[in-house]
């Protein structure tokens, strides 16, 4: 086997692996955002949910997490724009683990931060991996991938964590009665 026949079936095990991430991901997170939209509580128990956290005004966080969740999934599925989803991702995720998680230990049936652990490291694998041939990045003349875009979506996504964090939350402050829709109770 030549050299160029080797290097063939890396690149397309690299790609093979990217669609599968990709498969993997970007439908789990549009699910998520798309059930903050439209399940049981909708946007309404979500934002009761972020107010619950201390993530305000729960409204706008609400809607900025489940719009989120959505286009980067989306961005991810179809595999456009790494590392950009990747870093979505992350900061979701970096924002789920210090409001939601925190203090509960490494089991998510226990409340631990294993799913946000185990969503951003694969969010880093698969901006290191690029989107792949079998995407719409794989069209453009330019893909990135690599080490530049692993760092790249990490430190975007921790760091627009940490600004939505330090501006928004502020756990123990309830919300104020004017921001609540009339005839909205408070529910425990």
């Amino acid at each position: 086997m030549t050299h160029s026949g080797t290097r063939h079936r890396q690149t397309g095990g690299k790609d093979a692996a990217a669609l599968a991430l990709r498969a993997t991901l970007g439908p789990m997170l549009f699910a998520h955002g798309w059930n903050k939209f439209t399940g049981s509580g909708g946007l309404r128990g979500t934002r009761g949910w972020f107010d619950s956290l201390g993530l305000k005004p729960p409204a706008v966080q609400a809607g900025l997490a489940a719009t989120t969740e959505v286009a980067a999934g989306a961005a991810l599925t179809v595999g456009v724009a790494n590392p950009l989803p990747a870093a979505a991702a992350i900061g979701l995720m970096s924002v789920a683990a210090r409001t939601d998680h925190r203090g509960k230990g490494f089991f998510v049936f226990k409340g631990g931060w294993e799913y946000t652990g185990v969503v951003s490291g694969a969010a880093v694998a698969l901006a290191a991996l690029g989107h792949g041939r079998y995407s719409l990045d794989g069209v453009l003349p330019r893909r990135w991938s690599g080490a530049t875009s692993a760092l790249a979506a990490a430190g975007l996504g921790t760091a627009s964590a940490a600004l939505l964090l330090k501006l928004c939350y502020h756990p123990g402050v309830a919300e104020p009665d004017g921001d609540r829709p009339a005839g909205e109770a408070d529910v425990e």
